[in-house]
């Protein structure tokens, strides 16, 4: 099977106003077999968004690299997809339109592009909603429209960034439970970015706690709970015990982030 191999990655960048050097991830190493599910947890500013654009080739690491089955990636690709956390939808466009629009993009007309796109729209659970505008839809589904759209390009891996975290938590959980049923019936191989640790349980092959600035993998918990998961299985003893083990790795970095940021601030104040 392909996998995704991350390989020492580390990233500096300089900040624009004071010119100073940061260091966002230091030595990151990952291997992701194909059509697995993993999560990356940490404390704000750990670096994960950066490690995410990264892997799809948007942001060049200083050091270290990214390869798909021992080939290098050097820049965006088809075979990768990402779904943010915003749905940034075009709000002249319909939902079929939005959804088909990458693959437009990729030469197909729009009417072969479209007719690609409803099937997806029907997985999302948007049937119905194909001639709606984005204005017009709930923010949740804003969101699966933003799915649907990655989803249309047939990417072989989907990089989400915190894509519930402007959900409701009713909706959200909702929306975990239909992420779960997609993967089941695509078999892609799905990044997710998260700050909530059961969501990351819930979801995921794999949970990677990364520590707080410069984002270093702090430990590799596989998720041994059978699939499929009902959203019951959040209320376990065995999930319970995942949870409170993986907030153990995070709450020290997290007070650590805390304890920086209120340096970074005092430091803003006085220059």
């Amino acid at each position: 099977m392909e996998s995704l191999s991350i390989s020492g990655v580390t990233m500096w960048y300089e900040r624009k106003r004071t010119h100073e050097r940061v260091l966002a991830l230091d030595d990151v190493s990952l291997n992701i077999m194909s059509g697995s599910f993993v999560s990356i947890v940490g404390p704000s500013g750990c670096g994960k968004s950066t490690l995410l654009a990264i892997i799809d080739g948007l942001v060049r690491p200083t050091q270290g690299e990214v390869a798909v089955d021992g080939h290098r990636l050097t820049g965006p690709g088809r075979d990768r997809a990402v779904v943010f956390q915003e749905a940034s939808l075009f709000p002249w466009f319909t939902t079929l339109r939005n959804c088909g629009y990458g693959l437009e993009c990729q030469g197909l007309d729009r009417k072969e592009a479209e007719a690609r796109a409803a099937p997806l729209l029907a997985m999302v659970g948007l049937g119905g909603f194909e001639h709606h505008y984005p204005g017009e839809l709930s923010v949740g589904m804003q969101q699966r429209a933003n799915l649907a759209r990655a989803l249309a390009v047939n990417p072989d891996t989907l990089l989400m960034d915190e894509p519930f975290a402007a959900l409701d938590a009713q909706t959200r959980e909702f929306m975990q439970a239909e992420l779960l049923d997609i993967w089941a019936l695509t078999k892609k191989t799905v990044v997710f970015i998260t700050h909530q640790i059961d969501e990351a349980i819930y979801l995921s092959d794999r949970v990677v706690v990364m520590s707080g600035r410069p984002g270093r993998i702090l430990k590799e918990i596989d998720i041994d709970l059978p699939r499929p998961r009902k959203l019951a299985v959040k209320r376990t003893p065995g999930f319970g015990a995942l949870e409170e083990h993986i907030w153990n790795l995070l709450a020290p970095e997290v007070r650590r982030t805390a304890a920086w940021q209120r340096d970074d601030q005092s430091t803003d104040a006085v220059l």
